[in-house]
């Protein structure tokens, strides 16, 4: 009986009309009831509209056994409900939890699809640039061919004209030997011109 009027000490007539539980009135610190008074005030749409079973339900007996049962009765009812509660309250961070996991798996599927999409992206972009750079060198490739072709081709016409120029050269240079005199037959030679006056 003690217990029940320490319990209901602290119940005023607007916590009954809020139809607080019983549970709910046990001592707190002063700040957290507040925030707890102020938090719930806030949640219209709460369980805690509805009136609990467990306010008004005392009637104090005459007979102190009597009271002492009743009392038990009340509190195994309380126990129930608040193991009901509980379960209640695990079931519900447990599917909390679930979603949780399932959001995180989704976000995570969806980055991994992101990265593959963005690797497939960029090896398309480094195939394409593979071929870009193949045909680029294969063109730098011919281009140095066609300039080694009209290097060499220009170096064999060149060669050609200084074999010509030196054939040339050597013919006009055997023509001119032709008529050289050597130191011996030259004395003779010009006797000859001297007494030979036959002009030609």
């Amino acid at each position: 009986m003690a217990t029940t009027r320490s319990l209901n000490k602290g119940i005023t007539p607007s916590l009954l009309k809020q139809g607080l539980s019983l549970h709910l009135l046990q001592p707190q610190p002063r700040s957290q009831s507040l925030r707890f008074l102020s938090s719930s005030a806030r949640n219209d749409g709460s369980d805690l509209q509805n009136p609990c079973e467990f306010l008004g339900s005392w009637t104090p007996p005459t007979d102190p056994r009597v009271a002492q049962a009743n009392l038990e009765r009340l509190r195994r009812a309380y126990y129930k409900q608040v193991n009901q509660l509980r379960k209640e309250y695990a079931y519900e961070v447990e599917m909390l939890r679930v979603d949780k996991q399932r959001k995180d798996d989704a976000r995570r599927e969806a980055v991994r699809i992101a990265n593959e999409e963005r690797k497939k992206v960029k090896a398309a972009a480094a195939q394409t640039r593979a071929a870009e750079r193949a045909v680029f060198l294969e063109e730098f490739r011919q281009t140095l061919m066609k300039e080694r072709a009209e290097k060499l081709e220009y170096w064999r016409k060149k060669e050609k004209v200084n074999q010509e120029k030196k054939a040339e050269k050597k013919e006009l240079l055997r023509k001119q030997s032709s008529v050289w005199v050597s130191e011996q037959n030259l004395e003779s030679r010009i006797l000859e011109a001297i007494v030979d006056t036959t002009p030609f």
